[in-house]
């Protein structure tokens, strides 16, 4: 009997299987991909009769695929590297996510994977698992969350000019490149109208919830977003394919996506907005509140929770040094931990929706965070406020930074040195993953901080 269940499991991923197999008989092969601590995707591609092995045995990747760091190389001081002797972990199928890939020139598919260990326990350092583990925490609450991620993103013209830097791509509708900076502009939609159509009919055909798709501050910037699900690991995995999408669908049309937190100099940067709520057993919103336009005192305790633990927080919603180049005034970017109602001056917002959609957005992440520690960092501090009845601080009305100085850590040495002395962060990330993360980035920093820049070379070579 105690079998039964996990029989019923391994039929259903095969039915999966056998079911793409029938529609799409022409697959010649398929991309077989994990998300690493930097929310990177890795993989193989397999031939497409390895599917079937692939869903009733799963496939080996190395468990250093999470000491990766954002150039592909093993930071070895995690203790997952070479010193270890490298050893293999099994990746099993996401369920849901095995589609073609519309982009590609062949006649490819793609399947999502999660990391186990020999013992079929979560490997502590897959964000997926961190993610999964603290969602049993509302879970015993009896609560659901619900989840909306939105996107922002460049996208660039292959080719850097004159002096190295990113430029906006030539519209191949105008024949011209953009120089506008107006946001929700319909004719900035319309020059790039062929890549939207394609990154909209190839997320259709993948089953990832894409909702809307608005020009933002910058030239050739974009925010995509996708719907609320109920299941925050899907919302995540959709947002882990939809970058992979977007950056494809971007190369098919000769131009590079990029999710870069700041690749202009003076221009706004590509944020992560995260749109949560809270579900109870009967279906109910309990951030909503008709008789209050701040919510519920659990919207309330939610929003207490998230300003007390953004600082140590902000490691993992600002992974890399060039998160931080976006937070700079008139930006539309918070520096301090404030909130306020349909206010985008500030880091944690109340939008202004229907009672049933009572939702808090948060501003703080970057593009180039990985989602799954994103909502798990999100989904934390909502538990920490909830539980312990955290009381926000003084509502923000008008511009936030006007009475806000900046208060977050606006550097990743200073959001690591957070990050690891937080009481908050060993308790719901566990310290075996706070010490992994905190050497991960931190050796990560080290690396990127030994390269002497172009502007060094410009500013002192001959001056100094």
């Amino acid at each position: 009997m105690c079998y039964a269940p996990r029989l019923n499991m391994v039929k259903s991923k095969q039915k999966e299987c056998n079911t793409f197999h029938k529609v799409n008989p022409d697959i010649s092969g398929v991309d077989v991909l994990i998300a690493d601590l930097n929310g990177v995707i890795r993989g193989k591609r397999i031939a497409s009769n390895a599917l079937e092995n692939v869903y009733k045995n799963g496939v080996y990747f190395t468990t250093s695929l999470f000491a990766l760091d954002i150039n592909g190389d093993t930071i070895e001081e995690t203790g997952l590297g070479i010193l270890q002797g490298d050893g293999d972990s099994t990746c099993f199928p996401i369920p849901k996510t095995l589609t073609t890939a519309p982009w590609q020139k062949k006649s490819m598919g793609q399947l999502l994977l999660t990391m186990v260990d020999g013992n079929d326990k979560p490997v502590f350092a897959n964000p997926r698992q961190v993610l999964n583990q603290i969602l049993e925490r509302f879970n015993v609450l009896n609560l659901t969350p619900v989840v909306a991620v939105e996107l922002e993103f460049y996208l660039l013209d292959n080719r850097r000019d004159g002096k190295r830097r990113p430029q906006p791509p030539i519209s191949n509708e105008t024949g011209k490149r953009g120089n506008n900076t107006q946001v929700y502009a319909i004719d900035n939609l319309d020059d790039y109208g062929e890549f939207l159509s394609d990154v909209f009919s190839a997320a259709k055909e993948q089953g990832i919830p894409v909702y809307t798709a608005v020009a933002e501050n910058a030239p050739g910037q974009f925010e995509i977003n996708l719907k609320h699900e109920v299941d925050p690991l899907s919302a995540c995995d959709n947002a882990i394919l939809l970058k992979r999408l977007i950056k494809g669908v971007a190369q098919k049309h000769g131009m590079q996506a990029t999710f870069m937190a700041k690749p202009y100099t003076e221009i706004a940067g590509n944020g992560m907005h995260i749109h949560l709520s809270l579900l109870d057993e009967k279906g109910n919103n309990v951030f909503s509140n008709p008789n209050e336009i701040r919510g519920s005192k659990t919207l309330q305790h939610a929003i207490g929770g998230l300003t007390t633990t953004m600082k140590d927080s902000m490691s993992l919603f600002c992974p890399n040094a060039n998160s931080y180049r976006r937070f700079q005034p008139n930006l539309h970017v918070a520096m301090a931990p404030t909130w306020g109602v349909d206010n985008r001056t500030v880091a944690v917002r109340i939008p202004n929706s229907p009672e049933d959609a009572k939702r808090l957005e948060h501003r703080i992440a970057g593009a180039d965070a990985n989602p799954y520690l994103v909502v798990s960092a999100l989904l934390a501090g909502i538990h920490f406020g909830i539980t312990e009845k955290i009381t926000p601080p003084k509502i923000s009305t008008g511009d936030a930074s006007v009475d806000h100085p900046p208060e977050l850590p606006l550097s990743l040495d200073e959001s690591l040195n957070s990050f690891v002395n937080s009481s908050f962060i060993k308790k719901y990330f566990g310290e075996t993953f706070c010490e992994h993360y905190h050497i991960f980035k931190t050796i990560e920093m080290k690396r990127f901080n030994k390269h002497v820049t172009p502007l060094e070379l410009d500013w002192y070579l001959r001056t100094v």
